[in-house]
């Protein structure tokens, strides 16, 4: 690390808990030890990660398990696919048979994970130091730590029975919570979009990948409870209870569960990429057709030096979201790519995003290609989109009723804040960062 990195990575956290403090609710209801000990842990853990040997390794040989385990689950792609799951071939990198199946998967694995009890215990470990290091409810904590491994809408359950007497500070931590982290069951699918088929680059993206996962959580902390402060810290309960109740009468029920569900998670992605793929060029070719009327491509092509084409998404996304590209960090002649890509997180989702930077990666559009590539690994992770809203109304509210009014309120709200804590891992990543 470098002074002038360390100096530039504060400068944006500082920049980005403004942003929250902007939005927050009940200015003067802050807690900001809690604030302070949240940036603190966010730094501790990446600068464990990345400088310290022996966590490296650690960490490192979980990655590389990870990528096995890819590997590994891939037989079944091809036992159904045959010759089409190779990507090698001259078809190359097909996106509904190297991908999808992997998110349903990883969903059965994280099924049986809960089934059988572990999952739960290793979400209790994370909840336990985030409730004594930050001094929240058992329930926050415990939902939270969740994120880490499960999805937004899945997370919730496991504090079901405390839900529907939660208040709005509480709620809402618990949608930042599920926006800025990322699922166990789409982890192995962000690996296999940017590493390809080299087990070296999966490893990269797997060991930033489940750091990201780790450090976000103290960021949706951070974020949430300077937008929304607890309007009594003295009320809440600080006693984490793990939800007894299983997935399944069996084993195999579980697996069964969690493949049906990871089913469903994967044809909803796939859909949803189909629409706003289609929808994105319509737009462009809307906007390119502007521009041809009003002479705009013309001058798009000579003030970008050819970077575009003319009017489009891209030159829209890239120019209005450069801003946020900088301040976590990103090299000043890659901002416009990232902040490109940051405008597709949020306004499509990550998937798609993942999918423009893995065509930036082969044609090698980002300059500063280290730093850059690892900066926007970490901000387009978790569920950061307008879509999130209404899933995370849909399925919450179908735990607890008498919070969908609270939720669609929140909505807003927790979409910035999501966006805001994983800008805020991004961050930390850039700061510490050192080729």
């Amino acid at each position: 690390m470098n002074g002038i990195e360390i100096l530039r990575g504060l400068i944006g956290l500082s920049s980005l808990i403004l942003i929250s403090y902007l939005f927050s609710n009940n200015k003067k209801n802050i807690n900001w030890k809690l604030v302070a000990v949240g940036c603190f842990l966010q730094i501790m853990f990446a600068l464990g990660v990345m400088k310290v040997n022996f966590i490296h390794i650690v960490f490192q040989w979980i990655s590389s398990r990870f990528v096995s385990l890819i590997g590994i689950f891939h037989k079944g792609t091809e036992f159904l696919f045959g010759n089409l799951s190779d990507p090698g071939q001259a078809w190359a990198f097909v996106f509904a048979i190297q991908v999808l199946p992997t998110i349903i998967i990883f969903s059965a694995l994280s099924a049986l994970l809960y089934y059988l009890g572990i999952l739960q215990k290793i979400c209790w470990l994370f909840a336990w130091l985030l409730s004594k290091s930050m001094k929240l409810s058992g329930a926050e904590s415990l939902s939270t730590a969740a994120n880490i491994f499960l999805g937004q809408t899945e997370a919730p359950i496991m504090i079901r029975p405390y839900l529907a007497a939660m208040n709005k500070s509480e709620i809402l931590l618990i949608m930042v919570g599920g926006m800025a982290n990322t699922a166990g069951s789409v982890l192995g699918a962000y690996v296999q979009m940017l590493g390809g088929t080299d087990p070296t680059a999966q490893s990269y993206y797997a060991l930033h990948l489940l750091t990201q996962s780790i450090i976000s959580a103290p960021a949706a902390i951070v974020v949430s409870k300077i937008m929304f402060p607890n309007p009594d810290e003295s009320n809440l309960k600080r006693e984490i209870k793990v939800p007894k109740s299983s997935l399944g009468r069996n084993a195999l029920d579980a697996i069964s569960m969690g493949t049906t569900d990871g089913l469903k998670l994967a044809v909803n992605v796939g859909a949803m990429l189909i629409v706003f793929t289609a929808l994105i060029y319509l737009t462009d070719a809307l906007l390119l057709k502007i521009g041809s009327l009003t002479q705009l491509n013309a001058m798009i092509v000579d003030w970008t030096n050819h970077r575009y084409d003319g009017l489009s998404l891209r030159l829209l996304f890239g120019y209005l979201f450069a801003p946020l590209a900088w301040l976590i960090g990103t090299p000043i002649q890659d901002i416009l790519a990232v902040g490109q890509l940051l405008g597709e997180k949020m306004m499509v989702n990550e998937f798609y995003a993942y999918g423009t930077l893995s065509k930036m990666l082969n044609e090698n559009v980002l300059q500063a290609f280290s730093k850059s590539t690892l900066i926007v690994t970490y901000a387009l992770s978790g569920f950061a989109n307008f879509a999130s809203i209404g899933i995370q109304i849909g399925g919450i509210s179908t735990l607890a009723e008498n919070q969908r009014e609270n939720l669609s309120i929140l909505g807003i709200k927790a979409l910035i804040g999501g966006t805001i804590a994983c800008l805020m891992t991004a961050c930390v990543a850039g700061m510490i960062y050192q080729a």
